[in-house]
């Protein structure tokens, strides 16, 4: 929340980060000079991936992909048939059932 407050109250849940971007502004800046502002840009950057998660979704995204993408490379040998599926739990079936399962 822009406020500094949470949902619940008390303080949000980038608030700590927030007072680490001040805390260093005020360390390594002054009013002549604010050329200290590059040694904060890291700790800017971790505030701003608290406010909006983009690289935690674009390393999901890129799981994801990579997951997609191993699942569809390799083929499954013993996969059972659709009359496989079909016939599970039915009665004299039990081949079957056996075959799919592995037992």
């Amino acid at each position: 929340m822009a406020s500094g407050y949470g949902l619940h109250g008390g303080p949000g849940r980038c608030f700590p980060f927030w007072q680490e971007v001040l805390s260093c502004y005020v360390v390594n800046t002054s009013a002549e000079d604010d050329s200290g502002k590059k040694k904060c840009a890291p700790i800017l950057e971790d505030y701003y991936e608290c406010l909006h998660h983009k690289k935690e979704a674009a390393r999901t995204r890129a799981l994801q992909a990579a997951y997609r993408k191993a699942e569809a490379s390799s083929g499954r040998e013993n996969a059972p048939t659709a009359g496989q599926i079909r016939n599970l739990g039915l009665l004299d079936k039990d081949d079957d059932t056996k075959k799919v399962l592995g037992n």
